[in-house]
Order: C-alpha cells, then structure tokens, then sequence
C-alpha cells in the first residue's frame, strides 16, 4: 500500500504540469495583440496643447461620440518622428473636415513635448495635441510599450464615434508612416460606416464601392460583375 501511495503521489504533479501547458496553449491561440473591433482602452494624461502653447489634460472621454486618431511615437528629438508629426499636421485641416480629432502621444514629459515643438523646425506652426505619457501605462494599454526602452512603437490607432477601434497600424521605429493613405483609410470608413456599402481596395471617394447591402445574394461569387481589376488599380 505504501508503494502504491508514493506512485499516486509522484503522478499528480506531473498531472498538473501538463494540465498547466493544455491551458497555456489555450490562452495562446485565443490571445491577440490587435485592438481591432474591440473598446479602445480609456486613458487619462498630461498634455501639451501645440495649438494654444499651453498645457492641459486629455482623456479618452474627450473623443466620446467622435472618430478620432491616437497616434503613437517613439519619442521627442528624434528623426523620423518629427517627419511623421508634420506630415499629420499638415493634413489637419483635412482631418478636421471630416470631424477627426487626431492626439499624438509618446512617452515623454509635457515639458518635453513643448520644447520640442518650440525648438524642431518641421514643427513650426502645429495644431495637434500632444499626450504625455512617461509611466508608459497608455502605451501598455494600446499593447505598443518597449518594455525595454521605455518609449513606445509606431502605434495609429482608428476610433469610431462608437469607442470601437476600427484600424490599427504597428510598426517598429526606423520607418515613418504614410499620412496619405492614412487618411485614404479613414475617408473608406467613414463612407462605409455612413452607407453601408463596402469599400474595395485602393478605395478613394468618387470610385466604386460594392453594395453588399443591397446586393449581397448577387454579388456573391460575382464580384468581379460589379468591378473590374482595372477600375480597382487606377
């Protein structure tokens, strides 16, 4: 009996063990790093306000019933960023027109922020809202932090009026991103949100969209009866 005792013993840790990397595995293949279709992460921070030269607060309940941007960068005084805010900025207007609010957001200080906007020339005259996020915690919460420098991923993130994050762009520091089509993006969804219809590749106002919700049973299958590969590249 003793000996059966100690086989009965020596089994359950190994029991649990395996038990333990079923459920790991579990949790791995349904564990996603995207934020798309779901809430957006509520955040609330320090802020440098480029438009009026002064500092303020901002918060995720500031954007409540707007489509809205929030921005990542890696940080103040460095290269590509200041590309990268300018070339937003310069689309402002834009942006605006189509009742998009746009808050960039690093991990540096508000002081920070406001020096580098005062001393960088590609700032000059900018309109965005810049967040300040030193602890790192809303970086973290959009999943974009490095941990390990302390800064954070070229994160842009599309929020609908919703709180709903509709699209989402991640990329590493060395390559800035394209405002351009960016904003091709946001111009497609607003279409769809307000229509219905869906937006096929390349997709910019004044070419066709697909009706799915009028013709859903004809185009399956079909759609190219409804666009051509051509009409789609031009």
């Amino acid at each position: 009996m003793a000996c059966d005792s100690k086989q009965v013993e020596a089994r359950e840790p190994q029991e649990e063990i395996e038990e333990n990397i079923q459920t790991q595995n579990k949790e791995k293949k349904v564990m996603s790093s995207s934020l798309v279709l779901q809430k957006a992460p509520a955040f609330k921070m320090d802020a440098y306000d480029s438009k009026t030269g002064h500092y303020t607060n901002v918060s995720s309940e500031d954007y409540e019933g707007k489509w809205h941007v929030v921005c990542f960068y890696p940080a103040d005084f460095t290269f590509v960023c200041p590309t990268e805010i300018a070339a937003m900025n310069a689309k402002y207007d834009e942006f605006q027109e189509l009742g998009v609010e746009i808050l960039a957001v690093s991990t540096d200080t508000k002081f920070s922020h406001k020096r580098f906007v005062e001393t960088e020339p590609l700032l000059k005259g900018l309109k965005l809202t810049i967040g300040a996020d030193p602890t790192g915690a809303t970086a973290r919460a959009f999943g974009v932090m490095i941990e390990e420098e302390g800064i954070a991923l070229r994160g842009r993130f599309l929020i609908n009026p919703e709180g709903v994050c509709v699209a989402q762009e991640v990329q590493a520091p060395m390559v800035g991103r394209n405002v351009h089509e960016f904003l091709r993006q946001v111009r497609a969804w607003k279409h769809a949100s307000e229509t219905g219809e869906v937006c096929p590749a390349g997709w910019v106002p004044g070419k066709k969209t697909l009706p799915v919700n009028t013709d859903v049973e004809q185009m399956t299958g079909r759609v190219g009866d409804y666009i051509t590969i051509d009409e789609i590249m031009s």
